[in-house]
């Protein structure tokens, strides 16, 4: 058995909060947020999860409703029940049958950022 212990914050169905969360631990999320989560680590918005406000995390798992931008170093996970409104960026992208998702979004594997609009391609 390891020493070391991870911790994660819940936040329950019945909480609701006005401002900015910032953790460097993982994080779950049941309940309201009004105002934006900067997480270093994981995070996972739960089925009755009502986010208003821009996400910046490692990887999410979106399972409820993000009202703004989601940004992630890694992965996004959007699970059937997710309904999210605006713009996505990530590594990854997994999205489920019966996603709602209205705004753009930017895959891109190897993290290097999108070509600048009106940049001709490279050719080989």
């Amino acid at each position: 058995m390891s020493n070391e212990q991870t911790s994660q914050s819940i936040i329950a169905a019945d909480v609701e909060i006005t401002g900015t969360i910032k953790t460097a631990s993982a994080i779950r999320i049941d309940g309201k947020l009004d105002g934006e989560l900067n997480c270093a680590a994981d995070a996972v918005i739960g089925k009755k999860a009502v986010i208003k406000g821009n996400l910046s995390v490692n990887s999410v798992i979106v399972e409820g409703n993000v009202q703004g931008n989601i940004t992630a170093k890694d992965k996004i996970d959007m699970k059937a029940s997710a309904k999210v409104n605006g713009d996505i960026s990530s590594k990854r992208l997994a999205v489920e049958d019966g996603v709602t998702f209205i705004g753009r979004s930017e895959v891109n594997p190897s993290g290097t950022g999108a070509a600048v609009p009106g940049t001709p391609e490279p050719k080989p």
